[in-house]
């Protein structure tokens, strides 16, 4: 039984794998241009999800992760978010001393830690598929319950791998915010050659490019990155996996057909993995659930006010000076004032590594990016209304099925806009 399972599993992947490669839309004479010069540092998914996909298999064939009780499976969960924080802190030392100009021989200096890390790797490799099978079975239990299920199986199956991911480079034209190309790079790539790549693409190509880090890919398993935080582990394989959702469906299979489906898509996943990993920690991990806002004491009117001390300067807020910034290049943009544009986006850069958020690049392609994930008001996105009006559809959807169920199956932005428009 449990082999024709693996088989009927092995057989959807074939055929999922040909729905998604049929989402993509076939590469343009800028995507080629820009492929001469990323080919030798592309990420190579085929080897990836050949071995992803047999890690998975030998999590169904031992089955064990399913026979244990809840609260076992919760310790395993936590147990990997350790083991993963003492592999980072062993890499940190090791880094340390490598980079200590005092030391004289740092491959001897550094023999203890590599044989922790050894010893780290190994319990790693033994524990992770475990705990990717528990947490896959979680997700996969409360997104039955948000009917989101048929017969009580998600489709496609739930399925992830934490590993380092990819970077993605990302390309928008200089008179305009809009992602042209996104292109997969190795994950280990340095900084240097990261800007090395950049200056190569625009001044080749008269673009605007940006090197990014994404949390997870969207391919099948879904690839997400290592981490110690269970609840945004939750929130992002969620978020994935509706990416794998919509996969199935005219809004994933049109993603890249417009800048405004390609938002709708992203915005949808991003409430949707929120909502669906914060219910998984609920039920499972809820002492990890993050504290309610405090709430200020009652007033008690018999007593006189007490005086206030003088106001503080207001804190940075990102969001609302990232969402100006965006709306002003914009505004830029339209003009035709490129330099102008780009000049003011440098400055306004120096402004946000000021108060502590340290961005090496704000341009074009960071917009073009950044943007398409407006799940919350103001940020990146600016005056973009695809993301208010998702947001807009999810208020008024009664609950998360049905708001899924109905934006998988849209087509246009102009279909979203009707959705919430009262009819006259």
């Amino acid at each position: 039984m449990r082999a024709l399972e693996i088989l009927r599993r092995f057989i959807f992947l074939l055929i999922l794998a040909g729905l998604l490669r049929g989402s993509i839309l076939p590469p343009t004479d800028q995507t080629e241009r820009v492929r001469a010069f990323t080919r030798q540092l592309e990420f190579g998914y085929v080897s990836w999800t050949l071995a992803a996909l047999n890690v998975k298999i030998q999590q169904n064939s031992l089955g064990s992760a399913y026979y244990l009780p809840e609260s076992q499976r919760r310790q395993i969960v936590l147990d990997y978010l350790g083991l993963i924080a003492q592999i980072q802190q062993a890499s940190a030392r090791l880094n340390d001393i490598y980079a200590d100009p005092g030391v004289a021989d740092p491959q001897a200096a550094s023999r203890e830690v590599r044989a922790e890390l050894d010893a780290l790797d190994r319990q790693h490799a033994w524990l992770s598929p475990l705990a990717e099978a528990i947490l896959q079975d979680q997700i996969a239990t409360i997104v039955a319950e948000l009917d989101l299920a048929l017969g009580g199986q998600p489709i496609p199956p739930i399925l992830y791998h934490s590993t380092p991911v990819p970077l993605s480079l990302i390309v928008s034209p200089r008179d305009a915010i809009r992602q042209d190309e996104n292109v997969s790079l190795q994950a280990d790539l340095t900084v240097d050659q990261q800007v090395a790549l950049e200056d190569q693409v625009d001044s080749s190509l008269n673009v605007s490019s940006l090197v990014v880090g994404v949390g997870g890919v969207g391919i099948y398993p879904t690839m997400v990155m290592q981490t110690t935080d269970l609840n945004w582990l939750a929130e992002v394989v969620a978020h994935e996996w509706v990416h794998n959702f919509l996969s199935l469906r005219p809004l994933g299979v049109y993603y890249l057909s417009s800048p405004e489906l390609r938002t709708m898509n992203e915005t949808a996943a991003s409430i949707a993995g929120k909502e669906i990993g914060w219910v998984v920690i609920e039920r499972y991990y809820p002492e990890l659930l993050p504290p309610p806002p405090p709430e200020a004491p009652p007033a008690t009117p018999t007593q006189p006010p007490t005086p206030q001390p003088s106001p503080e300067p207001p804190a940075f807020d990102f969001r609302a000076e990232m969402r100006q910034t965006r709306v002003t290049v914009d505004a830029l943009l339209a003009e035709g004032k490129i330099v102008e544009a780009e000049a003011y986006m440098e400055a306004r850069r120096l402004v946000f590594w000021e108060n502590g958020y340290h961005l090496r690049k704000i341009n074009q392609a960071y917009f073009a990016f950044y943007g398409a994930y407006a799940d919350e008001p103001g940020g990146a996105a600016g005056e973009d209304p695809v993301g208010a009006a998702v947001r807009a559809f999810r208020l008024q959807s009664p609950h998360l099925a049905a708001f899924l169920k109905q934006i998988s199956w849209m087509t246009s932005f102009e279909q979203l806009h009707q959705a919430i428009t009262p009819a006259n």
